[in-house]
């Protein structure tokens, strides 16, 4: 090995690493690294990355009638971010074209870049972590400049020249193009790295701009507050426009084009905002033909449309502009689908607060006893504090509180079953699990044969409720809740227990409702009296934990209101 050719190839390597670095701070690379790309985005890669190939070929240094070259880094790159058919795509690019240079090692190089690419690309299938990591990379490009080598030795002929070039090249292209393709993957772990900070500060955003907007979107979603709330995303979201519109029309529009878009200038709904409406799932435009103004003039050139949801329902669409195309990003589908959530639990509490004025007295305990706004605002903190460390987690938990809203919203007063009354529980404790960690362990003990069987809703959270808030917060190091539901024959018998500080039963009386709190206990009680003529019974003794337990006659039928 010449140490004068291993300087130069290094030399030469500079030239790859910042067609490299420059690649990676595309919009369609960004999407690429999140998951998010499309198929234009992927074919456009795939060229982008042979190109790669190719400006490898021109770099590289003329000896014994072949090239020792970078064309393997394009090449396995392709195959490590994007799988085996961008890599073997990018390889027969990159071969091809060194293959019509010609030269005796021509086939040998196409057919070896086109393996290094498949090489790579099953690297992708099966090493689980991403990004690749660059220690991977760095072992895939000494394999696949190893296997370059061994067809050179295979199908180039003369063979004693083969064998001489092969001596020659082997250990700077080795060497050198194996520290390029890790150095490669370590620039795609930067630029994910800083997708999820830019996340993160996003979402953090999307919380800050929903607790403003929350006295607006209490009234609903009227014209009055889709103006309200486009103004506060407008004035701090950074986008160029921002529109919101119902299921039929725009309700406002803040920003650029204001003239031709706002709602006395608009006839109907674009294309893109329709299909949103009716599928319920995110669009993204990054041209002016997917953005899908009619007006000549419009220099709205991407956006990204969201839905708003209600009880299940689409009922309108957040609409996110920018003037300059291909602007969507990564950061923005996180950031309008945060605030897509936010708006559309904040339209859920709405529709909640709707119900409520028209529910009975004995209904309107059961919807405090399950939502109420402490809880409400700990969980947003909650989630506030995940958001920048365990975004999955938060959105996971946004999920989860809109669970509890709509449960709330369309059960409170009905017997449904207990399998769904347990549904909700599960999101209730997921929540409380992410805000008490490890203090906070739940068991269940649950008969299959019982969940069919019908329930007055709200009756299981409070008794959890409870258990956590007078038996396990004041127990410095936790504790655990057992959630038991047993066939019992013609009844079932469900109880929730817990291993916390317990009370004198005599003193407290707990079922005439704790200090401070007024319903609770005491209102599911009242509740299964006033239904089955036995409310519950509850076991406890000071530092010995509680048992809260009642028996629920199977009856037949569907589901009926309990006021009815």
């Amino acid at each position: 090995m010449e140490y004068p050719l291993l300087i130069e190839m290094l030399e030469r390597m500079s030239v790859i690493v910042t067609f490299a670095f420059v690649l990676s701070n595309t919009g369609m690379f960004r999407r690429l690294v999140a998951h998010q790309e499309a198929l234009r985005d992927r074919m456009m890669l795939t060229a982008i990355f042979g190109l790669i190939g190719i400006v490898g070929t021109y770099a590289g240094i003329p000896i014994y009638d072949a090239l020792a070259n970078s064309r393997v880094v394009g090449v396995m790159a392709a195959g490590l971010v994007g799988g085996p058919l961008m890599g073997g795509a990018a390889g027969l690019i990159a071969g091809a074209h060194r293959y019509f240079l010609g030269g005796f090692t021509a086939f040998s190089c196409a057919v070896a870049n086109l393996a290094e690419g498949l090489i790579a690309g099953i690297i992708h299938k099966t090493c689980p972590i991403r990004p690749i990591p660059w220690w991977v990379a760095l072992a895939g490009g000494v394999g696949g400049e190893t296997v370059q080598m061994i067809i050179i030795l295979l199908t180039a002929r003369p063979y004693e020249q083969a064998y001489r070039l092969v001596q020659e090249i082997a250990l700077p292209m080795i060497a050198i193009n194996s520290i390029g393709l890790a150095i490669f993957m370590l620039i795609m772990k930067t630029v994910q790295e800083a997708q999820e900070r830019i996340g993160s500060e996003r979402s953090q955003k999307a919380l800050h701009i929903a607790t403003k907007t929350l006295p607006y979107l209490r009234r609903g979603l009227t014209a009055e507050t889709a103006v309200a709330t486009a103004k506060i995303i407008y004035a701090t979201g950074g986008y160029d426009a921002v529109g919101v519109t119902d299921a039929a029309r725009v309700l406002a529009f803040i920003g650029a084009e204001e003239d031709h878009h706002s709602p006395d200038k608009v006839a109907g709904l674009t294309a893109a905002t329709l299909h949103v409406l009716t599928t319920g799932q995110m669009f993204i435009a990054q041209d002016k033909a997917d953005v899908g103004c009619s007006h000549a003039g419009c220099r709205l050139t991407s956006a990204v449309i969201v839905p708003l949801t209600q009880a299940g329902r689409t009922i309108g669409t957040l609409k996110l502009y920018y003037t300059r195309k291909d602007a969507v990003g990564p950061g923005d589908i996180i950031f309008a689908n945060g605030l897509a959530h936010l708006f559309s639990t904040q339209l859920e509490l709405t529709e909640i607060d709707r119900q409520a004025k028209l529910a009975s007295r004995a209904e309107l305990k059961a919807l405090h006893a399950q939502i109420n706004p402490h809880f409400f605002f700990n969980t947003l903190n909650t989630i506030t504090s995940l958001v920048r460390t365990k975004p999955d987690q938060a959105r996971e938990l946004l999920i989860k509180l809109g669970t509890l809203f709509r449960f709330t919203m369309h059960n409170a007063g009905k017997k449904i079953a207990i399998a769904d009354e347990l549904t909700q529980v599960r999101a209730y404790l997921a929540i409380e699990q992410a805000r008490h960690g490890n203090k906070l362990i739940v068991q269940e003990e649950i008969d299959e044969q019982a969940l069919p069987c019908l329930i007055p809703s709200l009756t299981i959270q409070p008794l959890v409720e409870n258990a956590i808030k007078h038996g396990l917060q004041p127990k410095e190091s936790g504790g655990r809740i057992v959630l038991r539901v047993q066939d019992a024959g013609k009844a079932v018998r469900v109880s929730v227990t817990d291993d916390g500080i317990g009370m004198d039963i005599a003193r407290v009386q707990p079922l005439q409702g704790f200090a401070g709190d007024g319903i609770g206990l005491k209102n599911v009680h009242e509740r299964l009296q006033g239904l089955y003529g036995q409310g519950l019974n509850i076991e406890s003794r000071p530092g010995g934990g509680t048992i809260v337990s009642f028996m629920l006659p199977k009856r037949a039928g569907d589901e009926v209101d309990e006021l009815a």
